[in-house]
Parts: structure tokens; C-alpha cells; sequence
């Protein structure tokens, strides 16, 4: 072996060597940049997460910490589309899931807080008789406001609790009904805050006014009831129909799945689901439009 054979020898395995090291340079600091990445994205989610949660929960009257909230958040956006991709191996149900995983907080949101806002629509009513009638009996609006605090159920009591705490502090009376108002948006309570308003500024009896107020919102109920009551059959026809075509598909994914298989596998197959969630989306919002009647 001459000594031009042991030069090239060195110069390649030294290449090599320069090669390998500049390809594990580069992945380090390719992951480098993209852990900085996640990590700052991570932290402005935690922020924006934490910050809604915290002013969510402190409009519903939840004492729930925000930062466990968050933590829950991330163990069920990790684990559960791990587990479920370890199962079934199929992409497309991992991604929905994991999408399903980071809107669920809003979704669950939205429905306690509408169910929230019902409850105290149901029961403005019997709390504006209860402060009607301590007012014909003698009390100021504070104290027949403190009756009602202590005798109705949440949430009309925590907002109406809120509302006296504020009082105490030396809040405008008027800043105080608007911020109550923000924090339950019903045309219903927006007439009882118009009428608190106008009777601060020209006077009045209120004790009356809360009793006509009281018996309107009673009468508006049972309007919305019979209502609800007409609807009900073409709102079920709605969720039957919209549904109908996917029980469908599943059955007969279940009967001929290699047939079905060219929905899932194919690029017509994928555009076809398309069109199907799109027109069923439209029909259903079509449906719902013509059974929702507002009084």
C-alpha cells in the first residue's frame, strides 16, 4: 500500500466524518429552532388559554383554578390522540380527535354558559315579584335586592349578590347594571336594566313597574313555550334527517366496506364527504332557522 492509497483513505473517511458531523449539526439545530418554537407557541396558548379560562370562569361564579384547567387541557390533547392513534393507526381520526380536543374547552363553555343565561331567564321573573312585593311593603330597592340574594337560587343570586357587593364599594349605580348587564347579555334583563335607569333619572313607582315587568316576561315565557311545543316536531324531523344519511353510511360501511372504502381512500371519495358535510350542514341550518322563532 503505497502512500497516495493511505492519503485517499484518510481524506475519505475524514470526509466522511465532517459529512456526518455538518448532517447531526444541522438536526440539532434544526430541532433547536423548532423546540424555541413550540416552547413560544406554548406559552402564548398558556396565556390566551389561562387569561379566557380565568375570565370565564369568573363570569360563571366557577372557583376553578385556571393553570389546572390548562393542565387538563394538555393531558387530554396529548394522551388521548396517542391512544387512539396506537388503536385504530388511522391519521384522519387522530387529527379530528386532536382538533376535537383543543375546541372542546369552548364548546363545553358555551353550553354552560347558555344554560346559565336560561336558568336566570327562567327565574327574573319570580325574583321581580319578590322585590316588587318587599318594595309595596315598605323596603328600599337595596334591601328588597338583599331579600331576593338571600331567598332565589343561583344564578340570579350571585348576580344580583355581585351587583350589591359593587353598591357597598361605592360602584355608580348605573356602571354597576351596565357591568351586569355584559355578564348576562338577555334582552329580558335588558328591559329591567332600561327600567332601573329611567326611574333613577325621572323617578317613578318601581314597585309597580317590577310587577308589570314581571308578568310580561311570565306571559313572553309561556309564548316561547306553546311555541317551542309547535316546533318541537319540525326540530326533531331536522336531527332525524340530518342524521339519517350518516346511520346510513355506517351501515353500509358495516355491509360492504370495500365498496365504502373508496370514500376514505380515494380524492372523489374525499371530495364527495365534502359535499355530503356540506349540504347536510346547510340543510340543517335551514331547518333550524325555520323552527326558531323569536317572540
Amino acid at each position: 500500500m503505497n502512500i497516495e492509497t493511505i492519503l485517499q483513505m484518510l481524506l475519505s473517511e475524514s470526509t466522511y466524518f465532517a459529512t456526518l458531523a455538518c448532517v447531526f449539526t444541522m438536526f440539532f439545530i434544526l430541532w433547536y429552532v423548532l423546540a424555541k418554537k413550540i416552547q413560544v407557541a406554548m406559552a402564548e396558548y398558556q396565556t390566551r388559554f389561562t387569561a379566557t379560562a380565568a375570565s370565564n370562569t369568573s363570569d360563571m361564579f366557577l372557583s376553578i383554578d385556571s393553570s389546572d384547567l390548562f393542565k387538563l387541557n394538555i393531558v387530554a390533547i396529548i394522551i388521548l390522540p396517542s391512544i387512539t392513534w396506537f388503536i385504530t393507526e388511522d391519521l384522519m381520526i387522530t387529527l379530528t380527535l386532536l382538533v376535537g380536543m383543543i375546541l372542546l374547552p369552548s364548546f363545553v363553555y358555551r353550553i354552560l354558559r347558555k344554560q346559565r343565561l336560561k336558568r336566570f331567564e327562567e327565574q327574573l321573573p319570580d325574583g321581580l315579584t319578590m322585590v316588587s312585593g318587599a318594595m309595596r311593603a315598605g323596603a328600599s330597592l337595596n334591601i328588597a335586592l338583599e331579600s331576593l340574594v338571600d331567598e332565589q337560587p343561583a344564578p340570579l343570586s350571585q348576580e344580583f349578590e355581585l351587583f350589591l357587593k359593587e353598591q357597598r364599594l361605592g360602584v355608580d349605580f348605573e356602571v354597576s347594571l351596565k357591568s351586569m348587564y355584559k355578564r348576562v347579555p338577555l334582552p329580558d334583563f335588558n328591559m329591567l336594566v332600561t327600567a332601573l335607569l329611567i326611574n333613577k333619572e325621572v323617578g317613578g313607582n318601581l314597585a309597580e313597574t317590577m310587577e308589570t315587568l314581571a308578568d310580561t316576561l311570565r306571559k313572553k315565557s309561556m309564548m316561547e313555550g306553546k311555541i317551542d311545543g309547535l316546533t318541537a316536531q319540525g326540530r326533531l324531523q331536522g336531527i332525524v334527517m340530518s342524521g339519517l344519511p350518516i346511520f346510513i353510511g355506517l351501515i353500509l360501511n358495516f355491509i360492504e366496506p370495500e365498496a365504502m372504502s373508496k370514500l376514505w381512500t380515494t380524492t372523489i371519495g374525499w371530495f364527495v364527504l365534502g359535499l355530503i358535510i356540506v349540504m347536510e350542514g346547510l340543510a340543517y341550518a335551514m331547518i333550524s332557522k325555520i323552527t326558531n322563532i323569536d317572540v
